[in-house]
């Protein structure tokens, strides 16, 4: 009988470990699907780790034709920030980017087209990230 308390502790032990490290993940912030001109379908998640905010597109996002798609995050009072440019060179792309100290919460992600400053897609998380 003592035998098999010390193994279900063991199990125990072992799930309660397994559990911290995946439900970090699990606990991500998702947005709504995007939904605009030109970006229709795939989502962003936000995750804190290490003291730095990170907002990264899905794999089934789907990059927009546009010349110049820049990442946009709008914070829960309409303050609008545009920030890294989503194609870079070589056909590279940007799917994850650090967000700046400065922002203080973010309602909403869109891809912006620079060039020809027009709103390609949005996504919005339930209510608003705070970043600090």
């Amino acid at each position: 009988m003592a035998r098999l308390r010390k193994l279900s502790v063991v199990f125990v032990s072992a799930f309660v470990v397994v559990a911290l490290g995946v439900l970090p993940a699990l606990a991500a912030d998702v947005t709504t699907p995007f939904t605009g001109k030109a970006v229709n379908g795939g989502t962003v998640t936000h995750e804190h780790r290490a003291g730095r905010h990170t907002l990264t597109v899905s794999a089934d996002f789907q990059v927009p034709g546009s010349p110049d798609p820049h990442w946009q995050v709008v914070d829960s009072q309409g303050t609008v920030y545009l920030l890294d440019r989503l194609k870079l060179k070589d056909d590279r792309v940007n799917r994850s980017i650090t967000l700046p100290a400065y922002i203080g919460d973010v309602a909403k992600v869109q891809m912006w087209c620079a060039w020809a400053e027009v709103l390609l897609g949005e996504a919005s998380f339930t209510s608003p990230i705070a970043m600090k």
